[in-house]
């Protein structure tokens, strides 16, 4: 029996990138999956990027698991509550796992790597904080408070909300990184509140990921010890089947030291070298 088999999780802005390989990596364990993302057509993406949520749940289900497509603009509200709706009445009030991964705020770059251009915050669109925060931090809220009562009505659960080391590192943008802390405060906040219901809450830090976005511009990137997007479903896959999360909820972690801790590899067979020393 695989560790997931008979959970439900959901994994937000999984079209593609980190979200997608989340995906993969809990069907992967044999989980029922629910992909939400905006993109139902090849081509119809916010950026010039493949994939959508149909491909996505399809490959779920190859690999081992059930992958359902949803579609939704976590931006908007009661898009959100539908989707976590759905989920209720198809699996009688279940959620195992939810996974906050949906992002935005660079939707407007033309080529995926204009960013390089820019000196400094007052380089960037004001725009950039409203549509992190609003795509992001926001979005990450909202659709945790509103699938909390699902995981408490059955004391049992698990929220993973998808960070990045620019929460602890003052060189990675400004809009970004104060999202990014955002949301591992937000989770830390939210693990103290979950905590007498057994549900768990914590921050994911992945490593530099061989997303659609990246390999596009990978001649910026020392890729030798980057991640597949499915190194991050294999974390999440393993923090969903412990039996002791709730020891661990409220912290932030590494991919890489929870592929240590929990003896998985990456999809190639490598296991990437922990970024947990660029941390502060």
């Amino acid at each position: 029996m695989k560790p997931l088999e008979g959970k439900i999780a959901l994994v937000t802005g999984a079209s593609r990138g980190v979200g997608k390989g989340i995906a993969l990596g809990l069907g992967e364990a044999g989980a029922t999956v629910y992909v939400s993302g905006r993109t139902e057509q090849e081509g119809r993406a916010a950026l010039p990027l493949p994939g959508t949520i149909h491909q996505t749940a399809e490959e779920v289900t190859a690999h081992g698991g059930r992958g359902i497509a949803v579609p939704c603009d976590h931006t908007d509200d009661e898009q959100t509550r539908a989707v976590l709706e759905q989920i209720a009445r198809a699996q009688n009030g279940r959620l195992d796992v939810l996974v906050n991964n949906i992002w935005g705020g660079y939707a407007h770059f033309n080529d995926g790597t204009e960013f390089w251009k820019e000196a400094g915050f007052w380089d960037a669109p004001l725009a950039r904080w409203d549509t992190m925060f609003a795509a992001g931090v926001r979005a990450h809220y909202v659709c945790s408070a509103l699938a909390a009562p699902l995981m408490i009505a059955r004391r049992a659960g698990l929220i993973v909300t998808v960070s990045f080391h620019a929460a602890q590192k003052p060189d990675m943008g400004v809009a970004y990184g104060a999202a990014k802390a955002a949301d591992d405060h937000m989770a830390a906040c939210m693990a103290h509140e979950l905590r007498p219901h057994n549900v768990a809450a914590v921050s994911l830090y992945p490593g530099l990921v061989r997303t659609e976005s990246v390999m596009k511009a990978a001649e910026h990137f020392d890729l030798s010890d980057s991640e597949s997007p499915q190194f991050t479903g294999r974390a999440v896959a393993a923090l969903a089947a412990d039996p002791n999360v709730m020891s661990k909820s409220g912290r932030v972690f590494v991919n890489a030291d929870l592929a240590d801790e929990y003896g998985f590899d990456d999809v190639d067979g490598k296991r990437p070298t922990s970024s947990r020393f660029t941390l502060s």
